[in-house]
């Protein structure tokens, strides 16, 4: 199943990784890639393990990324090196569910190529489970969705 979880404002990830957080205390194996999230230092070696099943990686930042890629410098390889290990992982069904977040953001500040993700969502395994989160998901990703969960603020 491919859902996709969306808000127009960055925030809404808690209830997701919940989520991600039970499965993987049932016994699924699952990764969560934050694309953007920094401030840890983290990268794929130092990526954090929960319950023994549920890898969390973010990218080697000192900081939250909210420029373009083009102007972000060393920060644009780390993102590239989340980016390429939850690929591998996701082609190779080594896990169970994978939750991407912020990848339509990553997306459109030119971090992570919309055809490459379109490709490899298109070729997971059919036992992988994805959850996008994040805002600005491209039309073509919520298009593929099997479930779209659009959050909005209330008044």
């Amino acid at each position: 199943m491919l859902q996709v979880h969306t808000a127009p404002f960055r925030g809404s990830f808690g209830g997701v990784f919940s989520q991600a957080l039970r499965t993987a205390g049932l016994g699924s194996r699952v990764l969560v890639s934050q694309f953007l999230k920094g401030g840890v230092d983290q990268g794929v070696e130092a990526s954090l393990w929960l319950c023994g099943r549920l890898q969390w990686l973010r990218p080697a930042v000192a900081a939250c990324l909210e420029q373009p890629a083009w102007e972000a410098g060393e920060a644009a390889t780390a993102v590239a090196e989340v980016w390429n290990f939850s690929r591998e992982q996701l082609l190779s069904g080594a896990v169970d569910l994978m939750v991407l977040d912020e990848l339509g953001l990553a997306i459109e500040l030119g971090y992570v190529a919309l055809d490459e993700v379109v490709a490899s969502l298109e070729r997971r395994p059919a036992h992988l489970d994805v959850m996008l989160t994040g805002p600005s998901m491209p039309a073509v990703l919520m298009a593929m969705a099997d479930q779209v969960t659009q959050l909005r603020r209330g008044l």
